[in-house]
Formats: C-alpha cells, structure tokens, sequence
C-alpha cells in the first residue's frame, strides 16, 4: 500500500493529520451532525469524479467517503479483462485525485474532528484507500463468551476480538433493512430532541 498521508497519521492516504480522534466531542456523533458532515462533502467533492452522489457514513472517529467510477468500455471482453480494467481506472483515480483527497480530508478532519477515509467502486469491484480500526471495548457473560469461544475452536475467528468483529459484520449484512430503519428513526428522536419543549 502507499504511504501518502497529509500528516504524521499511519494512515496511507486519508489525508489524516495528526489529530488524536478522541478529541471528538461526545455530542457531536448525533445524526443531525452526521447530516452536516454529508452535506458539507457533497458540497466540496468535485462533481466530476464519481457517476452519481458518493456514498458517506459517519461515527463519531470517522468519515467515509465511497464514490461509483464510471467502467471503462468493455464489449466483448472477458470476466478477468473486465477486473483488470476495473482495477485501472480505480488505480488512476486513486493517484490522480490523491492531492485533492488530502486537502479535503484535512479540512474535514479540522472542522468535524472525525478521520476521513476513501473508497471507489467500479464495474462491481469496491476499493477502500484506507479505512480507521477502532478499538471497541466490552463486557460478556459467560454465555455470550462462549459464542465467541465456539468460533474461535471452530477456526471461523482467529481470537474473541476477531469473533466479535465477525458477528458484528454478520449482523450488518443480514440485518441491513432493519439497521436503515433504526437509524432513521433515530434521526426523528434527535430531531424532536433538538426543539425542545418550548418550540412546539
């Protein structure tokens, strides 16, 4: 992988400074915040280099940014020609908005306290430039330990962290629809929350 960076961060090509990201503020992880991160990228990605909106999701460490590249022309070519040229035109974005990627990471990064990350798709393939690993912590009855303990002897996990992290991913790609309709719904609560009793 590379080793672009807009600052001392390990990350390869976020454009991260060196910010520690548990300087963000505990409120500043509601919706309402996370709608005025999106906005405020939509705004500044240049409108040419993706085919349609990008793709932007927000937690309280980090945001991260996946647009759609249009395929290269490939009638008549096969599966692993079609890959190839997927992984062309995604390599040429990568190195040709490089610089710009940093300048808006940075900007992000000092005005919303949040990492930025980058990722493409093309022709069905789906890169990410870099992504954040934030270390979650958490309690487990002995139950709950043995569930990650079975996966760990079965080999699907490596250790309990991996376990976890598994299930985790599981849950999301099983449990999208309902995932979408409980954030939404939170949307609502902040929204409510946000006007207070005296502004009804």
């Amino acid at each position: 992988m590379s080793t672009e960076q807009s600052g001392p961060s390990p990350a390869d090509d976020a454009g991260e400074t060196s910010t520690d990201e548990r300087s963000a503020a505990g409120s500043s992880g509601a919706p309402n915040r996370a709608d005025e991160i999106r906005a405020w990228l939509t705004g500044r990605l240049p409108g040419d280099w993706f085919t349609a909106a990008a793709e932007i999701q927000v937690d309280r460490e980090e945001i991260t940014v996946v647009g759609a590249l249009a395929a290269a022309e490939t009638a008549g070519a096969s599966d692993v020609e079609r890959a190839a040229a997927a992984e062309g035109r995604i390599r040429r974005y990568r190195e040709e908005t490089r610089g710009r990627r940093i300048e808006i990471a940075r900007e992000a990064e000092h005005k919303f306290r949040r990492k930025v990350s980058w990722g493409v798709t093309c022709a069905g393939t789906e890169e990410m430039f870099t992504t954040l690993s934030v270390p979650v912590m958490t309690r487990l009855r002995q139950p709950e330990r043995q569930v990650l303990d079975t996966l760990v002897k079965a080999g699907v996990a490596r250790s309990r962290s991996d376990a976890l992290a598994w299930c985790v991913r599981l849950t999301g790609e099983n449990a999208d629809a309902w995932l979408s309709r409980l954030r939404t719904a939170l949307r609502h609560v902040e929204d409510v929350r946000d006007q207070g009793p005296g502004s009804a």
